[in-house]
């Protein structure tokens, strides 16, 4: 029979949260095992595990929610999610599976925020509430489905419970930043958090965190691209299809919560020095990603030009905490506007990492390569349709134009007065993309090089902002 440890060496690579795919997994150790519900003979266990791997020397920890139940008392829904069946601390044979999917035991963690415990193993993992945040229970967990980074369950229309997979020490700066942005009605409200100590470390890492759930609200990305999708089955741009207005309210948004940040947390000012040194960066991703993706290094020189461009400014640029990892897969559009959603940047990244200031330009870079992405996300099924590349540019542009003014109308920092800098991060964000894209969905890479492709080439129509895209 599989130890838990064989068993998880075979089951983590396969999950969409798994950030070390294509790399051997040279060793996997439970690094800590925390029990919230004691496993019955008959009934069913819930641990918290954290799961540290070795991959070419690199060391990445991961957390696993671990049911585990009787083999035979399992339903058709878990069975399909079952890891395998191992002893765990010298019981009979359980079936062990992914507890996100295990309503009965998703419940049990509402019912913690509520009732958290303060003796025993499971206290070692503290859940935290907020003052004035009562905690309604009853409610079961159901998992989106949509999230390739972490794993969230919803409970009723009240509550949102984001589950971080990859686990750094310190506070993620999603609870970092949505607590400072608390009031906002720009941000969903922070209820609560679940953290634990990691072996070794000082500083607490934050396993969950509770947010109050938006009903009735749409995805960014879903809104987008059923415009264009639209758009493009009418044959031709139209007013009914487009997405500017959309667009530059979202833009505004941004504006109006980069402000909030700035008035909440410490700001500062890029020197050049800094800058300089953010483009040797820049060179740097660069290079890799066109040693991997040879196709890329055609358009290296000119990618580099502006990179040389950056480098060379003599113009402080403002820095502070930003989102960090922003396209339209993290907004939605709810009845009273745009809601902002995770805060915690690339979660491959350490959190000390995350928490350094930037340029909200970054954020405004992510913004404008996501709506290329929705754009050329049609083109990955029709690629050698000139009339509908053409239409879905025209698209892209108008929607980058509108978010850019009303970005600028809302007091954000001026897209069209630090061109460099933009045009800098947005290739820097597609050089990103390219390599991502070439290691987990090579149908798609396309998307971003075609758009370094006609912003090099200088097929790209004049636009404001004239970036890729």
């Amino acid at each position: 029979m599989s130890t838990l440890e064989e068993l998880l060496a075979s089951w983590l690579p396969r999950q969409r949260w798994f950030s070390g795919k294509g790399v051997p997994i040279r060793r996997l150790r439970v690094e800590s095992r925390h029990t919230l519900v004691p496993a019955r003979p008959d009934g069913p266990g819930l641990d918290v595990l954290v799961v540290q791997t070795e991959q070419r020397g690199a060391g990445s920890r991961y957390q696993v929610l671990l049911g585990s139940r009787p083999p035979r008392s399992l339903t058709p829904d878990l069975a399909h999610e079952v890891i395998g069946v191992c002893r765990l601390k010298g019981s009979r044979p359980r079936a062990v599976y992914d507890a996100s999917r295990d309503t009965e035991l998703t419940a049990l963690l509402l019912q913690r925020f509520a009732h958290p415990p303060t003796t025993g193993d499971d206290a070692q993992v503290r859940f935290r509430t907020l003052p004035g945040c009562p905690i309604r229970v009853g409610a079961h967990g159901r998992v989106l489905t949509s999230e390739q980074s972490n794993t969230s369950l919803v409970f009723g229309q009240d509550y949102i419970l984001k589950t971080f997979r990859r686990l750094w020490p310190g506070h993620n700066p999603d609870l970092e930043l949505t607590t400072a942005l608390s009031g906002s009605p720009r941000v969903a409200r922070t209820c609560g958090w679940i953290e634990a100590d990691l072996p070794g470390s000082r500083a607490p890492a934050t396993l969950a965190m509770l947010q109050a759930y938006i009903p009735q609200a749409t995805d960014g990305w879903l809104l987008a691209t059923s415009r264009i999708g639209a758009l493009a089955d009418s044959g031709g741009p139209d007013g009914e299809n487009s997405f500017a207005d959309e667009a530059e309210l979202l833009g505004r948004t941004t504006a109006e919560v980069h402000r909030a940040l700035a008035r909440e947390l410490p700001t500062d000012v890029l020197s050049p020095v800094d800058a300089a040194g953010l483009a040797e960066g820049m060179i740097e991703r660069l290079a890799i990603a066109s040693t991997e993706v040879p196709e890329l290094a055609r358009h290296a020189p000119r990618v580099m030009s502006a990179y040389a461009d950056f480098a060379r400014t003599d113009e402080p640029l403002p820095v502070q905490r930003i989102h960090g990892d922003y396209h339209l897969g993290q907004a939605i559009r709810a009845s009273s506007g745009w809601v902002l959603l995770d805060f915690e940047g690339e979660p491959t990244v350490p959190v000390s990492e995350r928490q350094k200031l930037a340029s909200p330009l970054r954020d405004v870079a992510g913004m404008l390569r996501s709506f290329d992405y929705a754009a050329g996300h049609l083109l990955v099924r029709r690629p050698d349709d000139a009339g509908l590349e053409w239409s879905a540019r025209s698209w892209a542009r108008r929607s980058r134009a509108a978010f850019c003014a009303g970005y600028a109308d809302a007091g954000g920092t001026e897209p069209d007065k630090h061109l460099t800098a933009l045009r800098a991060f947005e290739f820097d964000k597609a050089v990103y993309e390219v390599l991502y894209e070439a290691r987990n969905r090579p149908d798609w890479l396309r998307v971003p090089l075609d758009s370094i492709r006609w912003a090099t080439s200088g097929a790209a129509a004049a636009t404001a902002p004239p970036v890729p895209g």
